[in-house]
């Protein structure tokens, strides 16, 4: 048995995959080893894994938070408390992503979800990446980023008129309020991500579709454009932002000779052709 986990946080997406090949999928809640104590992870996620743990022979968990070696040791050592017998593998949601975008050919994977990273991929493990420095100082092009934009625009009275009437009609917010979710609350970035929606719907405005347009160009300045090889291998995104404003990325992508491949939502599919692969050639 194969057991593959995509953690994001919020939520976390499983598939399992039998000796016969078969997949089976489930989601259980997230985990964030920056947030929570492995006490959560205990109480949260291995109880519903309780059924599996004889069976599993390789287990591999992919987790928000895991670019630091020892939030990668807290999980392994919880998991491994449960599954005994199998062989864990803990690494961060970029080789995720970059697994199941270019799979064993060298490419450049991003993310562009909430917030936004990418490396340099060789086929094998990332031999190059560019530091990622969350909402507040990067993040260009994420949905926090636009959310942020989005929100300053209205507050500045910078929004064309008839966009921000219609903001306003839809929220109905005002600077106090705003200030106190970004700088008080818990989740600023989520909160700010959660106003993409208006761009998406309202994309055919100039001024929406100039924002996401912008701050997509930042994305490729400060992450892609970075790489030596940017310009001689594929480029793949994954994230929610990636994919449902996919067609300003590749605008943007093809402004700036750049060869865009891939655009997923979430990785755990190309997770589970790559590892059920890797497995047969063993």
């Amino acid at each position: 048995m194969i057991l593959i986990a995509d953690n994001g946080g919020t939520s976390s997406s499983w598939r399992l995959i039998n000796p016969e090949g078969e997949v089976s999928q489930f989601k259980t809640a997230g985990f964030n080893p920056y947030h929570q104590d492995k006490q959560d992870l205990e109480q949260q996620i291995v109880p519903i894994l309780a059924e599996l743990h004889s069976d599993v022979e390789y287990l591999y968990y992919y987790s928000t938070g895991c670019g630091a070696e020892s939030n990668r040791v807290l999980i392994r050592n919880v998991l491994g408390k449960s599954f005994k017998k199998a062989s864990i593998e803990v690494e961060d949601d970029m080789l995720a992503v970059a697994r199941a975008l270019c799979g064993t050919e060298p490419g450049i994977a991003c993310i562009l979800g909430t917030g936004a990273n990418s490396c340099y991929y060789n086929g094998h493990l990332i031999a190059e990446q560019v530091t990622s420095l969350g909402y507040v100082l990067g993040d260009e092009g994420g949905g926090a980023y636009l959310g942020k934009k989005l929100l300053a625009d209205f507050l500045r009275s910078d929004m064309d008129e008839h966009v921000a009437k219609r903001f306003k009609k839809r929220f109905d917010i005002s600077r106090d309020e705003v200030l106190d979710r970004v700088y008080n609350q818990e989740a600023p970035g989520r909160y700010m991500a959660s106003y993409t929606k208006f761009l998406l719907q309202n994309i055919k405005e100039s001024y929406c579709y100039r924002l996401v347009y912008e701050s997509f160009c930042k994305f490729f300045e400060k992450n892609v454009l970075k790489y030596t090889k940017a310009n001689n291998v594929s480029v793949h995104f994954s994230g929610s932002v990636a994919f449902y404003f996919a067609n300003v990325l590749r605008q943007v992508a093809s402004d700036k000779g750049i060869v865009l491949k891939n655009v997923i939502e979430s990785p755990i599919a190309g997770l589970t052709l790559y590892h059920n692969s890797q497995h047969f050639k063993k």
